[in-house]
């Protein structure tokens, strides 16, 4: 009979010799994980390699064809292992223990090594190192070990036998951590603003060895465990470690890659288990399912031309008009790669300088749009991956078009198995639950105060410009979160330190972001749906302002005042309208108190608001050019434009999110294509005109930039103003919102343009109009009018803007 320690000593010496030879390679991998983030996190995941016959049955798989195995060496005999304490023992089954590493894998101790291992279901365990080849003990409950006399820890595989099948892999319990300190220190100050490269699940290479780490922030888990189509959902020999006080748990795990899907398992407080989504999830399954996607992006970008210039201007001193669309209902069907084919020309076609997508992360209700999201990081996997939906973006900016998104950090929903109660107690929501409940929406709101949180939204923002290449993020609801009274009733709220109504973390929360965005990303611009007189939303965050508050530090924000009240005066009948003249003149009141989009958004087409063209009086004709005459005035207005899809071609329906616009308006056949056809026009041309004269966006946030002619002509429904450029070259813009021709309309001017000509008429009878035009240049009279020097006669065509510029 043979010695076991005869042998083992013998096979020790094949260890040694085995680990001589990789040393060099040791040395050079500079295994030094803790203080270091590591590197090659897109590397492919390898597979565990199968030793002997196919499966019939087991708990974890391949991922990657069989290799040819070496000659196997020839088992020997171990010793027993020294007992495994029954309190790690029994908070590995329950999955609460916060440090599986310090348990299984190899660990040095008097007389050798120990090897344990923790696979449940498996028939048997051995360790393979150089020529040692050791079976383990099984202990019970899944759990195997054994002591080998060695001087230290080799470099090993381990064996896996399961009914029918023995897998050959990496022991996962044998690798340092793959996040260092610095790594930790910054999530724990909430300064890390690349979240996104340590959290989540990330391919890599790590000691040599191909997997994928997996790291999640659960501080008030019992345990945290890994369940995914890799172990068949069952986390239970998949614990991971907690790294101190961070609150993060992290595993790194050989052989897994890209496409498995996973989620975490965790132990809550009070012992229960609740299966959830990563919140770092880059990529999701398609809903209605729910489970992460392993992920990582090989896209090769295009758009360096884009890139190198779109910071040459700042937004609120360019051509900005906006098409908003929502991608999944412009033309229900399109993948993000087929979109890319269509979207980009048509925008293009138009003329608009970019285009804005309402929310394009993850989110489990179509119904809601976008706006009640639960994978913050993973563009929604309706249309396609991750790097399907850079194809877009990269198409969009080749063909020179901007692109916005919709970013909702305001609220989110309440899925059990996404954010709320995540790891069993609030955590993304705030704990009080006056301030986590959200009023309107059934959701819950952010606890903006709280460091890691506050993180996970800053480098949110900073991932979609960084990754994604977005040039602008619109803020959704950031008036629901600066006060906290919003929506609420006395005895809802609780007043903040200084007895205010305000939400003092969502300030710094908003100053924190805008600051980091712009730090971090040339030329991208962020835009606040704020319908508020809160002050500053685009202030620069260092500057105060009388309420005591620094700015926002938005680069734009919604003009909610001027959106309603000229909605409101268009709905009028005109001869109602001398009645709310000042409907349209207020918005010049406060027009440089910010910077300002003009927003004709989905939020006013939809829910019996009726379309855009819908909502104008009179008959079809009537409606058409009261449309038309809204249009150019809103291009003329000082701020940037937005219009929704669907109001482009006066879409007569309201937007459905299951049906999008009405193309089938713009066919060929149908009667009255050339009526819808006739707007579509004229918002081409608004846009040609517009970005070719810098009078129209140029000064938009300086009060030089703009004067009235007329804003007093009620009787008449007739206003006209100029507009300026850098250089003093004017516009002038002049607008009849009744339904009658006014002949020899006079109109002041400034006496130093010797001719003016008409540039745009949405009367014109190719927009469908009635072709009340001047194609001839008009003189100015040297007669004073309207308080300038000179003046003009035009002739006013009925329910039209006119813009002309100097001959």
């Amino acid at each position: 009979m043979t010695d076991p320690k005869k042998t083992a000593g013998k096979t020790v010496k094949g260890v040694k010799k085995a680990q001589a030879k990789k040393a060099q390679a040791k040395t050079a991998q500079g295994k030094t994980a803790q203080g270091k983030t590591a590197q090659g996190r897109t590397a492919e995941a390898k597979a565990a390699r199968p030793a002997k016959a196919p499966a019939k049955k087991a708990p974890a798989r391949a991922a990657a064809a069989p290799a040819p195995a070496p000659a196997a060496p020839a088992p020997v005999s171990v010793a027993v292992a020294p007992v495994l304490d029954p309190e790690d023992r029994e908070r590995l089954l329950a999955g609460t223990h916060h440090s599986p590493h310090s348990v299984l894998g190899a660990h040095p101790v008097d007389g050798g090594v120990v090897f344990r291992a923790f696979r449940p279901y498996a028939l048997g365990v051995s360790v393979v190192a150089g020529e040692l080849r050791a079976d383990l003990h099984h202990d019970g409950n899944g759990f195997f070990s054994g002591l080998l006399p060695l001087e230290e820890v080799p470099e090993y595989r381990l064996l896996i036998a399961y009914e029918g099948t023995v897998l050959e892999t990496e022991d996962a319990y044998r690798f340092l951590p793959t996040l260092g300190e610095l790594d930790l220190h910054l999530i724990g100050e909430g300064r890390h603003e690349q979240l996104w490269e340590v959290l989540g699940a990330h391919p890599m290479t790590h000691e040599g060895v191909a997997g994928t780490r997996f790291s999640v922030w659960a501080p008030n888990a019992r345990g945290v465990r890994v369940a995914g189509t890799f172990n068949f959902w069952d986390g239970t020999g998949w614990p991971m470690r907690s790294l101190g006080s961070s609150g993060v748990w992290e595993l790194f795990a050989p052989g897994i890659g890209e496409g498995e899907l996973y989620k975490f398992e965790i132990t809550r407080p009070d012992g229960s288990k609740t299966l959830r989504a990563d919140p770092m999830a880059r990529r999701t399954q398609v809903p209605p399912e729910t489970a992460s996607i392993i992920t990582s992006s090989a896209y090769e970008w295009g758009d360096e031309e884009w890139l190198a210039r779109r910071a040459e201007r700042p937004a609120h001193e360019a051509a900005f008009s906006v098409y908003e669309v929502h991608l999944p209902s412009w033309r229900p069907g399109l993948t993000y790669r087929q979109l890319a084919e269509q979207l980009p020309a048509y925008v293009k076609d138009l003329g608009f300088t970019h285009v804005e997508l309402m929310p394009v992360a993850e989110h489990p209700f179509g119904g809601s749009w976008g706006y009640q999201v639960t994978g913050f990081y993973a563009p929604t996997a309706r249309m396609g991956g991750p790097d399907d939906f850079r194809y877009l973006v990269d198409r969009l900016h080749q063909a020179g078009i901007g692109v916005l998104m919709d970013w909702v950090p305001a609220h989110f929903p309440r899925d059990e198995w996404a954010l709320a109660e995540f790891d069993g107690r609030p955590l993304y929501e705030h704990a009080d639950p006056l301030r986590a409940a959200h009023p309107d929406w059934g959701t819950l709101e952010f606890d903006f105060g709280r460091n890691e949180v506050r993180n996970f939204l800053v480098a949110n923002a900073v991932y979609w410009c960084e990754e994604f290449h977005i040039d602008g993020l619109r803020v959704d609801a950031v008036a629901s979160m600066l006060y906290l009274d919003y929506s609420r009733e006395p005895g809802q709220w609780t007043p903040n330190e200084h007895g205010g109504r305000e939400n003092l973390d969502a300030v710094a929360f908003l100053q924190e972001m805008n600051a980091t965005v712009y730090r971090r990303v040339p030329g991208v611009v962020t835009v606040a749906e704020e319908s508020t007189a809160w002050d500053g939303v685009t202030r620069a965050t260092h500057h105060e302002g009388p309420s005591g508050f620094g700015g926002l530090g938005f680069g734009l924000k919604w003009n909610m005042g001027w959106m309603h009240d000229s909605l409101q005066y268009m709905s009028h009948d005109p001869i109602h309208r001398r009645y709310h003249h000042h409907e349209m003149t207020f918005s010049m009141v406060y027009a440089y108190s910010e910077n300002y989009v003009l927003p004709i958004s989905h939020d006013e087409v939809v829910h019996g608001k009726r379309s855009l063209v819908s909502k104008m009086p009179g008959d079809w004709w009537q409606q058409r050019a009261n449309l038309r005459a809204y249009l150019a005035y809103m291009w003329a207005h000082p701020g940037k434009q937005l219009l929704f899809m669907g109001q482009e071609f006066a879409q007569g329906a309201e937007w459905s999110e299951t049906r999008g616009p009405d193309w089938w308006l713009l066919d060929p056949h149908y009667g009255a294509e050339a009526d819808h056809r006739g707007v579509l026009d004229l918002v081409r041309d608004l846009n040609a005109v517009y970005r070719a004269t810098p009078a129209l966006w140029e000064r938009d946030v300086h009060p030089d930039g703009f004067q009235w002619v007329v804003g007093d002509a009620t009787e008449d429904n007739v206003f006209a103003f100029l507009r300026y450029d850098a250089e003093g070259t004017p516009l002038l813009a002049v607008c009849n919102f009744a339904p009658v021709v006014r002949p020899d309309y006079r109109l002041g001017v400034p006496d130093e343009v010797p001719a003016w000509h008409e540039v745009l008429n949405t009367d014109a009878a190719r927009y469908g109009g009635s072709d009340v035009t001047r194609p001839d240049p008009i003189k100015p009279e040297p007669r004073g009018w309207h308080g300038h020097p000179a003046s003009i006669r035009v002739t006013l065509p009925p329910l039209a803007t006119v813009w002309l510029r100097p001959a």
